[in-house]
């Protein structure tokens, strides 16, 4: 009797957990899932630190932002780039390795700093993947660091972005 209440309980936590994980890889846009998404490149200061990004500036490119990457070096990082200033949420969906975000407005004014965001990388950390929205403060460009990159650079809210090239 007891092994069948097991079964009972956890067969539909099993299924649950696939179904999410399948919801989740056909939710994606087809060409964020291909292995090698390519992205432009560019050049950014931040307080004097010089940056070289990658661009995710289309729909797709924004989705697949850096899932997958194994690391991300101190000088590199992803920078995402909107039309007008908005609130960008970022969650961490198949990333393996977490984050510093920052968000800048227009002017390249640092509005909003999230420390060493987890990855999200089981079906159940996706279905409860915590969205990372700037406390609802809006942006213009989103910037993605290695974990640390903030406090070792001593980034903060009265930091300033210049773009060099993007």
């Amino acid at each position: 009797m007891n092994v069948a209440t097991r079964a009972q309980v956890l067969i539909p936590i099993a299924i649950a957990a696939v179904i999410i994980g399948i919801v989740g890889i056909i939710t994606i846009p087809a060409d964020s899932k291909l292995a090698e998404v390519k992205f432009p490149r560019g050049t950014i200061k931040l307080d004097g630190k010089i940056l070289d990004v990658q661009i995710a500036e289309t729909d797709a490119q924004k989705v697949r932002g850096l899932m997958f990457q194994n690391q991300l070096p101190d000088d590199q990082g992803m920078i995402f780039v909107f039309n007008q200033e908005q609130i960008v949420p970022i969650w961490m969906l198949n990333m393996q390795f977490p984050l510093d975000i920052i968000w800048f407005d227009t002017n390249g004014n640092v509005v909003h700093i999230e420390k060493n965001v987890l990855p999200c990388k089981s079906a159940l950390e996706t279905a409860t993947c915590t969205v990372q929205n700037a406390d609802g403060k809006k942006a213009k460009y989103v910037l993605e660091v290695t974990g640390g990159f903030t406090d070792k650079f001593h980034i903060t809210e009265g930091s300033k972005m210049q773009i060099i090239s993007i």
